[in-house]
This record gives structure tokens, sequence and C-alpha cells, in this order.
């Protein structure tokens, strides 16, 4: 030490340096650089608490398709013939969900080809549309065996790839049909009968749930309801 050189604006700076502020303030920094990057390496493209939904524009129905693959992520591969994706226009202004695909389905590769499909069509048919003009899919896209129920696992694992199918197509109208898909999409567990008749969210995008298609051939006095349902589609939000 220097004689008569004091060091106490030296040991200021020291414990300013050491204080527990700053050691606090470099601890957050690092914390948040960290999480950070672990947001983005789950693909996350803002932070939460952004009112911004996470798009996908640069994909297309082909490359969704691509990544799903020759599916084996859940157990419904066992047993199906093929995989039902979905078919129909890129820029549908409405889009038809069901639950899973059938025996016909699963034979053709072609979502609602059976009996409730060709009613199904003749709905589309009466507000105006053809299938060609909309978007067709499930929530799972391969049958469950026997055409029962599909169960939460599955749904699960195939929800993702329905939610970027509707992230590129965007459009105007989604169409519930039945319990598991309006469940599904609303996160309720109400039955299609308490959802049906007016108009939900999903993603900022308007959902009218209603009746599937083999539930009205079982329950023909239904159709009038399912119906008026169309109606409210194709009246505010269909040009």
């Amino acid at each position: 030490m220097v004689p008569g050189h004091s060091d106490s604006g030296a040991s200021s700076m020291d414990k300013a340096k050491d204080s527990p502020p700053r050691k606090q303030l470099i601890q957050l920094i690092r914390d948040l650089r960290a999480y950070v990057t672990y947001q983005r390496s789950l693909g996350a493209e803002f932070l939460p608490g952004s009112t911004r939904e996470i798009t996908h524009p640069q994909l297309t129905l082909g490359e969704v398709r691509v990544e799903l693959g020759e599916c084996k992520r859940c157990k419904l591969h066992r047993t199906r013939r093929r995989i039902v994706f979905g078919e129909g226009s890129e820029k549908a202004q409405l889009v038809f969900v069901g639950e899973a695909p059938g025996e016909d389905e699963d034979q053709q590769g072609r979502p609602f080809v059976g009996k409730a499909g060709q009613l199904l069509t003749r709905i589309i048919n009466a507000i105006g549309l053809s299938r060609e003009e909309v978007y067709i899919t499930n929530i799972v896209k391969c049958r469950p065996p026997r055409n029962r129920n599909p169960q939460r696992d599955e749904i699960g694992t195939c929800e993702p790839f329905l939610r970027k199918q509707l992230e590129v197509i965007q459009p105007k109208v989604i169409c519930a049909l039945g319990t598991f898909a309006a469940q599904t999409l609303l996160k309720s567990d109400e039955r299609i009968s308490q959802l049906r008749g007016r108009f939900h969210t999903y993603r900022g995008i308007k959902v009218m749930p209603t009746y599937h298609p083999a539930f009205l051939l079982r329950n023909p006095y239904k159709k009038r309801e399912a119906w008026e349902d169309m109606k409210k589609i194709h009246g505010e939000h269909i040009t």
C-alpha cells in the first residue's frame, strides 16, 4: 500500500460488485437467457404473455402430411389399414372436423366416404358448396378398432397435426362434427347437445359444433337442429 493512500474507494467498489442486488440481477439475466434458449428449442416464436398466435405460414398441408409420415406414435397404427389425413382445399373458408375414420375411410384413405360421408356431402351441397371447396378431416387420423371412441392418449398424439392443418388453412369457420371433435377443439366436457347451436372460438377461429352425420343417420329427427347450425354457418360466415 502507498503510504498515506486510503483503499476505502477500492473497498467500496469491491463491496458494490459483491452486493446482493447485483448478484441477483446477474442471476436473473442468466436465468432469462436459459429460459429463452429452452423456449426456442421447443419451437416457440414468442415469449409467453404475447397475444400473437404461433402460426406456421411457411408450411403447406403437404409438408404437414410428410411430417406425419407413416405414423406409429400411438397404438392405432397396429390395426389401421391407411392413415386418413384429410382432403379438400388448402384455402377453404370452412373446415369440417370429425372424430375418427370409419371402416370405409380406413380402406380408401379418405375422410367421410361411407354413408355418413354421403350425408355430409349432401349437407355441404345444401349450403352451396362442394367437397372440393371445403376441407374435411378428423381429430385422429387412424381408425380405432371396431369403431370404438378415440381414447385420450390417441387424441393427444394426433391433435398437434390437426392444429397445424388448421394453421395452414386458416379458415373462417370450423364445423365440429360430434362430441369428440367439439370437446377436443373447445377443451370442454359439455355434451354436443349443449355445445351446438352457437358459435365458440378456437385460436381465433369461429367454431360451430353440430351433430355427427353418423348420429343423424341413427336419429333423423335431429337433422332439423343440424340444419339450423349449418344455416348459421352459411348465413353469417361463409361468402
